[in-house]
């Protein structure tokens, strides 16, 4: 389990993020959505340690963030952002990356490594571009193999900032789905989406941020009816029935002030 309490953490002593709690229990999906500026980006840095709280903690399994050695960490939580240095290595390199956390001495990649790596790729659907050179690669295509790193982790809890930055919509799909299997699989998967019809359709939890607070939580029907949506987005949302899809949630603008 991850639990933020109590935290205060920005950037240049301004705070972002101001007395923020949020507990995200093994298993399930939760969508992180809120306008620009609103702290998701913020929460998940400071969830997986890369920012330091001036107030409050993280938990992870009960304990203090900071007490744990960063091996450990690494192997309960993996953590994809939004943007990264592009380095000069073949994808099928970078993915190897992912095992870091439980490498020996001296630090050789085993069959082991190599085959998780490979199955990352796959589940990606990357595995034909694991000689290419990251450099080379276009933008999805590197969002798919920087994807793949993540999973070779292999931690059971995944943060993401904008997984679907860079995709086609058929591809969107795909990572959407390959999350919503890494859930039903047992993972806890939190991630940061802008497009608000993937983050109701794949999500069972919608956590809605606006201003550094929490302005809605709760299941996608329970934050589309709880009038959050106008204060944040100033949208409504209509639910409707796809076939063969299920249920999906069309947005759209209000005209009158709130």
């Amino acid at each position: 389990m991850l639990e933020l309490r109590n935290l205060t953490v920005g950037y240049a002593r301004e705070p972002v993020l101001r007395d923020f709690s949020l507990i995200l229990p093994d298993g399930g999906f939760t969508a992180l959505i809120g306008p620009n500026g609103c702290g998701k980006s913020t929460l998940l840095r400071t969830a997986c340690g890369l920012l330091q709280p001036s107030e409050g903690q993280v938990l992870l399994d009960g304990e203090p963030l900071p007490s744990l050695a960063h091996r450990a960490v690494a192997r309960k939580l993996a953590f994809l952002p939004q943007s990264r240095p592009v380095p000069d290595l073949t994808a099928r390199r970078l993915v190897l990356h992912g095992r870091f956390p439980y490498l020996g001495y001296p630090r050789r990649y085993s069959k082991a490594d190599y085959a998780a790596a490979d199955a990352a790729l796959a589940a990606v659907g990357a595995q034909a571009l694991a000689e290419r050179d990251l450099q080379a690669l276009s933008g999805g295509e590197r969002q798919k193999v920087f994807l793949a790193m993540a999973l070779a982790q292999d931690a059971p809890t995944i943060l993401l900032d904008e997984p679907t930055t860079y995709l086609d919509i058929d591809r969107q799909f795909e990572v959407m789905r390959l999350l919503a299997e890494l859930r039903a699989q047992g993972k806890t998967v939190v991630a940061v989406l802008h497009d608000l019809s993937l983050a109701f359709h794949f999500a069972d939890r919608v956590v809605l941020l606006r201003a550094g607070a929490i302005e809605a939580d709760g299941t996608p029907d329970a934050v589309a009816n709880s009038g959050a949506l106008a204060r944040a987005f100033r949208v409504a949302a209509h639910r409707i029935e796809v076939p063969g899809f299920g249920a999906q949630y069309v947005f759209y603008p209000l005209e009158r002030s709130l």
